[in-house]
């Protein structure tokens, strides 16, 4: 019985042996196999590389390929391992055959691995003993057994040295041949092939005719194998072998760049992406701002970015963050401008406009005012330093008028402002809204042109689904963009889509057609050229100091962004958008193709009554009306304020009364009245405006409409007065205004006269330090009082 017991234990302690190594053989072998860091590689949409960045242990090793090239298979295997498809890891004649070899030659001359063994030592990195080669046989069967053939080449290719720093096939071809592997020829890839075998030794550059015999012995195997024919080999072997190692392409720096920070924001496992860049645009663009970068540069303006967008698929088609020079490291081209904050100058204009079109405020061509604006101690000031008395909204942002666009927030509240623009996804805006004030439409804040771009692909976007949605809007069109191809993109479920937007549809349309229209001066030979190409929304942006120059433009298909300035945030004269952002823009949309405009969206507007002066919705007393598409909202806005019945006598020349004219007697006519301070500026640039008659005599006006005005300063300015060169105090320019070209206006400050004027109203003034009291009265008794405050020292 006891013999019995002792051969179950036998055989049971076998049993269990044979299971623990059973066991061990199949755990032998990590889940992955390579652990070693890969560079980070970049390629375009249809796979051509943009941009690699050596590995962090100092090596030019890609992310394994999923496939690898046919030739490469044929080379290895024919100068490797000839039985690769035949062995199970381990082949019996190639060791029987190494053995024999180094018996005969008292050392080491061949060592009989197959690619299979090859793979387990480099990922191994052990001495070369009789017990790590033993070992090496296990694993690599074990190998076999989880793998097939070509998941081993391709893990082979991927992790072989090929001298110096140069590790895989793929960074070897384009370090040596400035290729990918799958345009190599047979003699470029027999070259890489009997590399791996002593890349110690046989180095690109050096031992070139040990190097050439290699390459050469195995053209003749392959031809022997019948792979290729002697006559491509012989060819083959008058190709040169490379000297030393090229440089990588460096086409998308700042992109890989951002890769390497979102990597894992994005969940991508692999440091190769495949992005979303089109290689001949984002190649085009390159040599585009390196073009106007050196123009640029004799004024000292040293950095250029474009962003370009495909609307339709919101991906990014070309991402040039910068000119990418990092042997001169004083340009800081290295700075990714597209994701630095920087001051946006007018470039939110269109997003007020478009707001406040979306809330009933305006409508497209209400008429705002543009005259000298005070408001605190924030005296904002057009490009052109001149005034137009009023403006329409639409023809304000075309021409990109601060003091419009300060008057138009200063009626939004720019709290509100302030939250529709991180509701938009201004990521950017991290100070209170108070922070900023009412400089926020002027380019008080900072912004990226990811989000400036974003933003505006978002509203295309929004626009092109109108008709595709029924009305609805897609929460998603306001998304970043994307720069990583998807393979499998989800569809929008109906429950998904909404009934309202942050700007809806016809907002939108408005915004863009008086986009459209962007004039200024001295770039209408420059919009003449460029409209007959193609029609494009578009705006420029100047940022004060002229330190940050804009233009941002889009059609239905694309939106392009484009920042030039310098990184360090020097200004420079003539860093305009109009001037040096604006031609650039251009230039990029002749490359793009040409499309059809955005569709009208019917569905979200509505034809309106409008008076054609104005602008406002027509009231009974606006004689010549239009109408107009505007959004929904715009039904609420006020009717016409500027246009007033006023009473005239039989000849139409004098303004009468009940106490001079009965009634009866009286033309009842509608008159375009505006206030005098619009008026003074309004009716130099519009010589058909019609300013009021006078009252005939014995007539008096008894509703003071608007007879006298200040145009400066406003009513509670606070203003300081600094010190001229002499150390006296300067004066201040105060400025009035009356409706009667001829009338005098006697001017008293706290009630003590000071002087008279008569047609022009201006007096230069240094009234002392404190609050004081401002009271014109002119030659018919009328009176106009406001206050002022004259400031000890400035405020900050």
């Amino acid at each position: 019985m006891s013999v019995k017991i002792k051969q179950v234990s036998k055989l049971l302690i076998g049993d269990g042996i044979v299971f623990l190594l059973w066991c061990w053989f199949l755990l032998c072998l990590p889940s992955r196999l390579f652990v070693s860091p890969t560079s980070y590689v970049v390629e375009a949409s249809n796979g051509a590389l943009l941009n690699a960045a050596i590995a962090s242990d100092g090596q030019w090793r890609f992310p394994a390929a999923d496939s690898i090239p046919g030739k490469f298979a044929k080379c290895i295997i024919a100068f490797e391992d000839k039985r690769f498809y035949k062995h199970p890891g381990v082949d019996i004649l190639a060791m029987a055959r190494a053995m024999r070899q180094n018996y005969r030659a008292k050392g080491i001359v061949s060592g009989g691995s197959t690619l299979t063994m090859q793979t387990i030592r480099l990922s191994r990195r052990q001495d070369r003993t009789v017990a790590q080669k033993l070992l090496e046989i296990l694993l690599a069967i074990r190998l076999e057994v989880r793998s097939s053939k070509q998941e081993i080449l391709r893990l082979y290719a991927a992790n072989a040295p090929f001298g110096s720093n140069v590790v895989g096939l793929e960074a070897a071809a384009w370090r040596y041949f400035g290729r990918s592997p799958q345009s190599l020829s047979w003699g470029e890839m027999a070259t890489l092939a009997v590399l791996p075998n002593s890349p110690g030794l046989v180095h690109p550059g050096r031992n070139i005719t040990r190097l050439i015999t290699k390459r050469n012995n195995l053209l003749d195997q392959l031809a022997k194998l019948k792979i290729i024919d002697q006559a491509t080999a012989n060819l083959s072997k008058l190709e040169p072998v490379p000297g030393k190692p090229r440089p990588l392409p460096q086409n998308a720096p700042h992109l890989l760049n951002r890769f390497k920070t979102e990597r894992a924001s994005l969940k991508i496992p692999t440091t190769r992406i495949r992005s979303t860049l089109d290689e001949a645009l984002q190649l085009k663009i390159n040599s585009l701002l390196k073009r106007y970068n050196n123009r640029y540069r004799a004024n000292d303006i040293d950095n250029i970015a474009a962003l370009v967008l495909n609307v339709k698929n919101g991906t990014v088609m070309a991402y040039a963050g910068n000119i990418y020079q990092p042997e001169n490291a004083a340009l800081e081209s290295h700075v990714d401008m597209i994701k630095a904050p920087r001051s946006p100058g007018s470039t939110l204009k269109p997003l007020l406009y478009a707001s406040m079109l979306n809330d009933g405020l305006i409508l497209p061509k209400t008429l705002i005012p543009d005259i000298p604006t005070q408001i605190g101690n924030y005296s904002p000031q057009n490009y052109d330093l001149g005034y137009d008395g009023a403006i329409a909204a639409d023809r304000a942002l075309s021409r990109s008028l601060n003091i419009p666009a300060v008057r138009l927030l200063q009626t939004y509240k720019y709290p509100r402002f302030y939250d529709q623009l991180k509701k938009l996804g201004f990521s950017t805006l991290n100070q209170p809204a108070d922070h900023y004030g009412l400089s926020l439409i002027l380019g008080g804040s900072e912004v990226t042109m990811w989000d400036l771009a974003k933003t505006y692909m978002g509203m295309a976007r929004s626009l092109n689904h109108y008709n595709e949605y029924k009305g609805y809007y897609n929460p998603h069109d306001y998304d970043a963009p994307g720069y990583v191809q998807q393979k499998n993109i989800e569809k929008l479920e109906e429950n998904e889509l909404q009934r309202n937007s942050l700007l809806d549809n016809g907002s939108i349309w408005n915004t863009f057609n008086a986009m459209e229209e962007l004039m200024r001066p001295g770039d209408e030979g420059l919009w003449e050229q460029f409209s007959s190409a193609q029609r494009l929304a578009w705006k420029t942006g100047t940022s004060f100091g002229f330190r940050d120059a804009w233009a941002i433009g889009l059609t239905p298909d694309y939106v392009v962004c484009v920042w030039v300035g310098n990184a360090d945030g020097e200004g420079r004269p003539g860093l305009t958008g109009i001037d040096v952002a604006a031609p650039v823009l251009f230039d990029i949309f002749r490359q793009l193709p040409k499309g059809k405009w955005f569709e009208t969206p019917k569905n979200k507007l509505k034809q309106l009554s409008i008076c054609r002066q104005s602008g406002f919705k027509a009231s009974e007393y606006c004689p010549d009306r239009v109408t107009e598409l505007v959004p929904f909202a715009g039904e609420k806005t006020v009717v016409c304020p500027y246009h007033k019945v006023i009473h005239l006598d039989q000849s139409k020349t004098f303004r009468v009364t009940d106490q001079c004219i009965s009634p009866a007697n009286m033309v009842h006519q509608p008159w375009f009245i505006l206030p005098p301070a619009m008026e003074y500026y309004y009716k130099i640039k519009h010589s058909d405006y019609k300013p009021l008659p006078p009252f005939r005599n014995g007539c008096g006006d008894t509703g003071n409409n608007y007879v006298m005005d200040m145009i400066y300063p406003k009513n509670n300015a606070a203003i300081y007065i600094p010190l001229e060169f002499d150390g006296k105090r300067g004066k201040v320019v105060f400025t009035a205004t009356h409706k009667n070209a001829d009338a005098q206006i006697y001017w008293h400050i706290d009630d003590e006269y000071v002087a008279t004027t008569a047609h022009t109203h201006q007096l230069s003034l240094s009234p002392a330090p404190g609050k004081h009291t401002l009271t014109l009265v002119d030659n018919q008794g009328e009176r106009f009082v406001q206050q002022f405050t004259i400031l000890d020292r400035e405020k900050h």
